[in-house]
């Protein structure tokens, strides 16, 4: 039995996943501290921040809701570490790991999202 978000695999990948964005990020350019650093940092965050959320909230369906915020934002970050990575902020290794990790926080968000949904006859 879980007795916080914080027992869930999904929020604990999320959270390792802002991390990774917040050390690659570091490498940006000066320039771009309030552009790109900031937007994939917040991005990075909104994910266990909505799990989170959610998850404290007294209803089903705005838990849901707030999932699928944090898989919107996850997508987000998706599009922002591409970004970095054609203007060359980051290396495609770099890149592909985010991609990776994200992948997982998805499918992971995705499972989740579908064993909260009510079941249609």
């Amino acid at each position: 039995m879980l007795k916080s978000y914080r027992d869930l695999l999904v929020w604990q990948k999320a959270l390792d996943l802002a991390i990774l964005i917040y050390r690659l990020s570091e490498g940006f350019p000066r320039t771009e501290i309030y552009g790109l650093t900031s937007q994939v940092r917040r991005a990075s965050v909104s994910v266990p921040s909505n799990i989170a959320e959610g998850y404290g909230r007294g209803s089903r369906k705005e838990y849901l809701q707030f999932l699928c915020v944090a898989q919107g934002s996850l997508k987000e970050l998706e599009t922002q570490a591409i970004l970095a990575q054609r203007l060359n902020y980051a290396t495609a290794a770099q890149a592909d790991r985010v991609l990776s990790e994200s992948e997982v926080v998805g499918k992971m968000l995705g499972g989740l999202i579908r064993s909260l949904r009510p079941r249609t006859a």
